[in-house]
């Protein structure tokens, strides 16, 4: 959950997935008395969207993902079945809105920017809150690391690129928040990152 002093919040990425975890988010979001406005999806892998149905009867909210996603919006039941067999019965919420390069997502005070990052998938964006030089990457960059381009219809070339442009856009005080494991800042990732170090050669 993103949110400022107007309690509006945005949804990025919900991915609770038991029961537990869906108390988490739905009693965080009611003990800080939040109003969930937009769910954003950083990406259309399964382990993004997990709990988009909870988002959406809870509050009223359907998934948006950028166009280029779409083909994994579109498969992404056959492929959680594929994986997790009749383990899974969530239902899966195809996307309200299809986000374009750049386009500017509003809530309370605040905005965050849609930077187009293929290479993990198609359609992988950071959305970038320039208020406040934070950054939320998803897949795309992680503390030291970088996601996956070997899955289907990712591409190395394309996230070097989007590696590129993410550190060329963003200052080095902008704190990064990936979709797993913990923050960084741009600046710690020049100079720790092997796969930015090897890419500015």
């Amino acid at each position: 959950m993103v949110s400022d002093d107007t309690m509006e919040c945005v949804i990025i990425d919900p991915c609770a997935q038991n029961r537990y975890e869906r108390a988490l988010l739905r009693n965080y979001i009611r003990d800080e008395q939040l109003k969930p406005v937009r769910c954003l999806l950083t990406h259309g892998h399964w382990d993004h969207l997990l709990s988009c149905d909870q988002v959406r009867d809870e509050y009223g909210l359907l998934p948006e993902v950028h166009h280029r996603d779409k083909l994994w919006t579109d498969r992404v039941e056959t492929r959680i079945h594929e994986l997790f067999g009749k383990c899974f019965t969530r239902e899966v919420v195809q996307p309200e809105h299809f986000l374009e390069d750049n386009e500017v997502i509003c809530f309370g005070e605040h905005e965050l920017i849609t930077l187009h990052t293929p290479g993990h998938s198609p359609g992988s964006v950071v959305y970038y809150c320039k208020q406040e030089k934070q950054a939320f990457t998803g897949d795309t960059l992680f503390n030291e690391d970088i996601g996956r381009s070997d899955l289907l219809f990712g591409w190395v070339g394309d996230l070097m690129d989007s590696l590129k442009f993410l550190i060329d856009c963003l200052p080095d005080d902008c704190t990064i928040w990936p979709g797993h494991d913990q923050e960084s800042t741009i600046g710690y990732e020049k100079e720790h990152n092997q796969f930015i170090r090897v890419n500015d050669r």
